[in-house]
């Protein structure tokens, strides 16, 4: 696990449990549904990525380089970010990180899982199409924080609700759940395999994670609240 409680991860989970109460209304009415994914585990999928948000699951370790500026900036990294970049910086080594690399288990495997489900179960080639799209911008839009890792703007997701509404409004929520969240997992991983390492670092770099969950949750709601006006 990685990451501590201030105010800025208070505000988000503030914002987001207050959009679950009307969510919990929905789905207990099952008025939502994305493909094949019910209400009831539409809202357990919400549930558990909050609560599992913090949990990382290491898959390799990498070298980066530690910015000379990084000190002066770390506090405001911190406040924003929610990450204790003051102490990672106390690390062994002076010039680089000893970087992992993690995949979180809110931001990865839950929605990775359901996207799963809903691909073998409703099989729908344009959700690919799309996700290559989403893919490209995602990784054109991200940015390595020094100290944070790789951000991914959290609108990115949104870029598919025009797209679905237009090829396929009957299967519009299925088709931006899938297509998101594969676009901006998949922009995450090419943000990191073109790091440039000698430039850029961090103790903790996370796909899914700081950065990028906020992203991935809103593509969640979304999709979710779509499937009620469609």
């Amino acid at each position: 696990m990685r990451g501590y409680v201030n105010r800025s991860e208070i505000k988000m989970l503030a914002t987001f449990g207050l959009i679950l109460l009307p969510t919990a209304i929905l789905c207990y009415e099952n008025k939502l549904k994305i493909g094949n994914i019910t209400s009831p585990q539409i809202f357990l999928i919400l549930f558990l990525m909050l609560i599992t948000r913090n949990v990382e699951i290491p898959i390799t370790g990498i070298r980066t380089r530690k910015p000379e500026l990084l000190p002066q900036h770390a506090f405001i990294l911190e406040k924003i970010y929610s990450v204790p970049v003051s102490e990672e910086l106390l690390t062994p080594k002076e010039r680089v990180f000893e970087t992992k690399v993690t995949i979180n288990f809110a931001g990865v495997i839950i929605p990775l899982l359901a996207v799963t489900y809903l691909l073998i179960t409703e099989p729908l080639t344009i959700s690919l199409q799309i996700a290559l799209i989403i893919t490209v911008i995602a990784f054109l839009s991200s940015e390595m924080i020094d100290g944070v890792g790789i951000e991914i703007p959290d609108y990115i997701g949104l870029i598919s609700l025009p797209l679905a509404l237009l090829l396929s409004p009957a299967n519009a929520a299925s088709i931006i759940f899938t297509s998101s969240i594969l676009g901006i997992i998949a922009g995450c991983v090419a943000s990191l395999l073109t790091l440039d390492r000698e430039k850029n670092g961090s103790a903790y770099i996370s796909i899914g994670g700081v950065g990028s969950f906020r992203a991935i949750y809103i593509i969640v709601l979304i999709a979710s609240f779509t499937s009620y006006y469609t």
